[in-house]
């Protein structure tokens, strides 16, 4: 197997989870700063965004960066006749905050062929990716451009699967996580292994690194998955809670204060299954019976729901935090990155 800080180009291997929607440059360059691997997550970015935000990123840092997308899995809903019904659906949360119902966009989102045209114009040092197994044509583009490829597992299926597509490193993420799970061979309520029991079994299964994701907050965290058999880690919720994120106060507050037991898995706020607080509105929604599919319910509720932040309401928000979050105490990325890597291994 390569070691991580080789193949990333990195002094510790320790990765910043990517958060579709709440990256930010500042929390992504200090954690490549800091010697890790600082990671952006770029769902709903179409081309010249993405060439902003590597401008930006270039700007803030001259160490290794990865960027995140989503791979299509053929079930995403295009915008049609049924928009405003699940529109209207909605109006209640919109009336809340003050916002019109939503007319129908020309698209849901970007086209892959879109975005990877201009990762391919950034060349970040990593491309890693959730919901399948790139195509080959995309890990040999990659390849040829000099980065490293990333997949994601929440199975060992899923990770033989990667690891036979040729990818460099694979996730292994545990049903602790924060945010969506990205199960992409089986239903994801059926694919819900946890940290300790996928990490080891990924392990003896696959040829590449293995990067450990779910329940990590702090040293011990970090030197559990070590332990197991992994050479990474990979973690959102603590970094997520940082000054540095672009998580708004009461996202933050959320993350303090919630303990394990209450994070709840739902698909109200995406159409797609992901983990986080189950608020006002989670249950509204999940009583309703009305949720649109995937990216639709996405697209939707993310109209009234960066105004329900700009506002500070806790409870009309996606508060995606994962079952560790009670042990994310530092305020600031620099802070969190020394605790992690404390629990890296000495050579």
């Amino acid at each position: 197997m390569s070691d991580l800080r080789a193949l990333f180009g990195v002094d510790v291997p320790v990765v910043l989870g990517p958060f579709g929607g709440l990256s930010s440059v500042a929390l992504t360059a200090a954690v490549s700063d800091a010697g890790g691997l600082g990671s952006y997550g770029l769902y709903g970015y179409d081309g010249e965004r993405i060439r902003a935000t590597a401008a930006a990123l270039r700007e803030a840092t001259s160490k290794p960066f990865a960027f995140n997308i989503w791979l299509p899995m053929g079930d995403e809903v295009e915008p049609g006749a049924q928009h405003s019904v699940f529109a209207q659906a909605l109006q209640p949360f919109y009336e809340a905050v003050g916002v019109d119902v939503p007319a129908k966009p020309d698209r849901y989102l970007p086209p892959l062929e879109e975005q990877l045209d201009a990762i391919w114009d950034a060349r970040p040092a990593v491309l890693s990716v959730v919901y399948g197994v790139p195509a080959p044509e995309v890990i040999e583009e990659a390849h040829r451009r000099g980065i490293r490829v990333v997949g994601t597992a929440t199975t060992v299926a899923e990770a033989v699967a990667l690891n036979e597509g040729g990818v460099d490193a694979i996730v292994a993420t545990g049903f602790e996580a924060a945010g969506h799970r990205v199960s992409f061979l089986g239903k994801a309520e059926e694919s819900l292994v946890g940290s300790f029991a996928l990490i080891p079994q990924v392990v003896d299964a696959v040829s590449v690194p293995v990067i450990a994701a779910g329940g990590i907050s702090d040293r011990r965290g970090v030197a559990a998955a070590f332990a197991l058999g992994a050479q990474g880690v990979q973690v959102g919720t603590a970094f997520l809670a940082t000054a540095e994120s672009a998580a708004n106060d009461a996202h933050r507050a959320a993350i303090r204060t919630t303990p394990a037991e209450a994070t709840v898995l739902t698909r109200a706020m995406s159409g797609r299954l992901a983990r986080g607080v189950r608020n006002r509105t989670v249950r509204a929604i999940e009583a309703s019976g009305f949720i649109a599919p995937f990216p639709a319910q996405n697209w939707l509720t993310g109209r009234f729901r960066p105004a329900a932040g700009e506002q500070g309401l806790r409870e009309m928000q996606s508060l995606w935090l994962g079952q560790a979050a009670p042990l994310a105490r530092w305020d600031a990325a620099a802070d969190v990155f020394a605790e992690l890597a404390a629990g890296v291994p000495t050579e």
